[in-house]
C-alpha cells in the first residue's frame, strides 16, 4: 500500500462505495435500472404476494383487461384484444406484436390450481384455430405437476405463468413472448 498510496486509496474508497451500492440496493433503499439491477443481482427483494392479492381480488374480466394492460406496456406489443367469455375457445387476450406475431394469453383467476386439462386446451387451439406462434396461460395460483407434466410433452410447450410468475412480470419482468 505505501508504494502506490492514491492508488490504494482510490480502490479502497470504490470498493466501499461499490458495497455500499449494493447494500442500499438488497435493503431497497436505492432502486437501479432495472438492467443494471438485474445483471449485478441486486435488485431488492420483492414480496410479491401484494401484487398476486390485488389480482386474485379482481373479477375475471377485470383481470382480463389487467393482464392485457400489463402486455402492452411490452414494447414489442402493437395491440391487445380481450375476447374472453364463453366459447372463446381458449382466447382471453390476443397480442400482436410489431413483428406481425400474434400471441394468445388465457387466463385463468383461480384460487385452486391448473390442471392438465388446461394446457391440452390451449395447445390444441392456439395454432390452428387461433393462427398464434405462441401462447401462455397466465393464473394466480399455480399449476398442478400433471399440467406441467403434460406442457413438457408437447412438441412447443407453452409458457405456464403462476401467480409469482404473474407479479415478476407485473414488476417490469420479462413477458411470456420474450
Amino acid at each position: 500500500m505505501s508504494a502506490y498510496p492514491v492508488v490504494s486509496t482510490i480502490v479502497i474508497v470504490l470498493a466501499a462505495a461499490a458495497a455500499l451500492t449494493i447494500y442500499l440496493a438488497r435493503t431497497g433503499r436505492l432502486h437501479l435500472p432495472a438492467g443494471i439491477a438485474d445483471a449485478a443481482g441486486v435488485g431488492p427483494r420483492r414480496d410479491f404476494t401484494h401484487t398476486i392479492a390485488a389480482y386474485q381480488a379482481m373479477g375475471y374480466t377485470e383481470f382480463e383487461h389487467a393482464v392485457a394492460d400489463l402486455a402492452r406496456r411490452d414494447p414489442a406489443v402493437r395491440r391487445t384484444d380481450v375476447s374472453g367469455g364463453k366459447n372463446d375457445r381458449g382466447l382471453d387476450v390476443l397480442v400482436h406484436l410489431h413483428s406481425g406475431d400474434r400471441y394468445l394469453l388465457q387466463c385463468k383467476r383461480w384460487k385452486g390450481r391448473v390442471g392438465s386439462a388446461e394446457v391440452m386446451k390451449i395447445n390444441g387451439t392456439y395454432r390452428d384455430i387461433h393462427n398464434c406462434v405462441g401462447a401462455a396461460i397466465i393464473t394466480t395460483s399455480a399449476f398442478t405437476a400433471d399440467a406441467e407434466r403434460t406442457n413438457a410433452m408437447l412438441p412447443k410447450s407453452l409458457r405456464l405463468i403462476d401467480g409469482r410468475g404473474l407479479a415478476r412480470w407485473a414488476s417490469g419482468g420479462r413477458a411470456p413472448w420474450a
